[in-house]
């Protein structure tokens, strides 16, 4: 997991950093040219590094071990900061679309200049962005980080403006045809928009406590079915939060084996749930099987209560009882 919070924190530094250098590219490149695809590709950069700096604010928050107050962590911080990436791209990817409608209806095309330039700065952006966004994917599959995924969103939605950009440009320069520039940009905002809602729906999902992905769910239950001594499970309950899988699981097991034969099991089972899947915050319950219940008889179970023994095996059968 160490290794998991380092990877988020060199894909958030990074994110940072190539949001810095491509902004400051595309304002010279904007002022040279006062092509729109290029405005469309900054606002995207712009947007890009509001929301990298505050997705590296919630990577380190995130990161902070649980306290007294914070029982479970900090991790609904990563949830939070791409529910409001999300919301930023869907505001970003409007104005980019209102500003290109008015552009294509307008009586008479806004020309271009030094589309040269532009078409440098743009390559330039292109291979800056490719570089972080293989990074990103890598880091992404690896940590399961939700911040850090929405970031790479970003910079692939960086790409199509970029490449886009430089086809206005290219079509000005050698064509004449400047209303290629609003076209681009529509494209481009819809792309945004898209990717956008993905990223809110998955988001959205996590704060609501939604279930993790049923895949997950299959796998934990067929480790379950076949580990040695459970003779059965109930009440398997899912959630995801941030990067983590919390899992809450009743196991029922044999009631007349020792208490330390039933820890044994359970926390061999959660150590194989959790090779499975890393990032799972897995706590098991301990129920002794319903037909051992009947089996031990109103005698036994009087004796053991004197004893103080079947403390637990009391209240499991008083929730028989009350079903």
């Amino acid at each position: 997991m160490r290794d998991h919070a380092r990877l988020n924190r060199t894909a958030g530094i990074a994110s940072v950093a190539v949001a810095l250098v491509l902004v400051a590219l595309k304002l010279w490149a904007l002022a040279a040219t006062g092509a729109l695809s290029v405005a469309a590709s900054l606002a995207d950069s712009a947007m890009d590094l509001m929301v990298s700096l505050g997705g590296l604010a919630a990577i380190l928050y995130a990161q902070r071990p649980p306290d007294e107050d914070h029982a479970f962590g900090h991790s609904s911080a990563e949830d939070l900061a791409a529910l409001g990436q999300s919301v930023f791209i869907l505001l970003a990817a409007g104005a980019i679309a209102w500003a290109a409608t008015m552009r294509l209806i307008a009586p008479q095309p806004v020309p271009l200049a030094a589309e040269g330039w532009g078409i440098a700065v743009m390559l330039v952006s292109i291979l800056m962005t490719l570089g972080l966004v293989l990074w990103q994917g890598k880091v992404a599959r690896t940590t399961g980080n939700r911040v850090v995924a929405a970031d790479r969103l970003h910079y692939l939605g960086d790409l199509v403006p970029n490449v886009g950009a430089i086809a206005a440009l290219g079509a000005s320069a050698a064509l004449g045809l400047a209303r290629i520039d609003a076209v681009v940009a529509l494209g481009a905002a819809g792309m945004l928009a898209v990717g956008a809602l993905g990223i809110f729906r998955g988001a959205w999902d996590a704060l609501m406590d939604r279930r993790a992905d049923p895949a997950v769910i299959a796998g934990i239950e067929a480790i379950v079915k076949r580990w040695p001594g459970v003779r059965g499970y109930h009440d398997l309950r899912t959630r995801q939060s941030g990067a983590t899988i919390f899992v809450n699981l009743h196991i029922e097991l044999d009631g007349r084996q020792s208490l330390d034969d039933a820890h044994a099991i359970g926390a061999a089972l959660k150590r194989a749930i959790r090779a499975a899947y890393p990032r799972a915050d897995v706590i098991i319950h301990k129920d002794p099987a319903r037909q051992d219940d009947r089996a031990l008889g109103a005698a036994q179970l009087e004796a053991d209560r004197a004893d103080g023994k079947a403390e637990a095996r009391d209240d499991r059968i008083v929730d028989d009882k009350i079903g």
